[in-house]
């Protein structure tokens, strides 16, 4: 089963060159990673403000998140239930589903932590913290507010394989979502434009 989301990975990394063109980047890093350990940052400037933002991720996240990201491949069956507690899940269209993450923490407006592991990493004994910060950038011009958005992603634990191997994937998943989320809330569609 491992096997075949590290398999999965690569075709993801394969596919990354074509899909980058579409996605603007954000600054991005691989901040740190040991054998049983990783972490990732991305930060963005969206122009939009806090609350404009806040509302997207908790409220749309099923319009913007890649719903190759997914295991229905369909956005409308995820959702986001905004408290502590809350679960970031997906509805299975045949019954059941799959919990992502879940909110731990909601400063509204301001910051967003999830906990929970992502895509491949939960078949294995690997736990995650997901924190989305955001912080309001002072303009001169009052009517283009701007935000910076700061997502990491820290996690750790037994996996079956290397962290080090499976990075670029889990970074390049996140810039994509970092991507379309910057996309979605500026323009009201989660790709840019070709």
């Amino acid at each position: 089963m491992v096997a075949q989301h590290f398999a999965k990975a690569g075709v993801i990394l394969a596919l990354a060159s074509a899909t980058l063109l579409s996605t603007p980047l954000s600054h991005a890093a691989i901040a740190s990673y040991s054998a049983h350990s990783l972490q990732i940052k991305h930060d963005v400037t969206i122009a939009a403000t806090p609350a404009k933002i806040y509302e997207a991720v908790l409220q749309q996240v099923g319009s913007w998140w890649n719903p190759q990201h997914s295991y229905t491949k369909d956005g409308k069956n995820l959702s986001i239930e905004a408290r502590p507690g809350g679960c970031f899940c997906e509805k299975f269209p045949e019954g059941g589903g799959i919990e992502h993450l879940r909110v731990i923490y909601l400063a509204p407006n301001k910051a967003i932590r999830f906990q929970g592991a992502l895509g491949p990493f939960q078949a294995n004994g690997v736990a995650g913290t997901l924190t989305l910060q955001l912080t309001k950038l002072e303009s001169a011009d009052s009517t283009k507010p701007s935000t910076k958005l700061e997502l990491t992603y820290s996690f750790g634990g037994f996996m079956d394989g290397s962290f080090e191997k499976i990075a670029p994937a889990a970074d390049f998943m996140l810039s994509d979502v970092v991507g379309r989320l910057k996309n979605f809330v500026e323009t009201g569609e989660p790709a840019k434009a070709k």
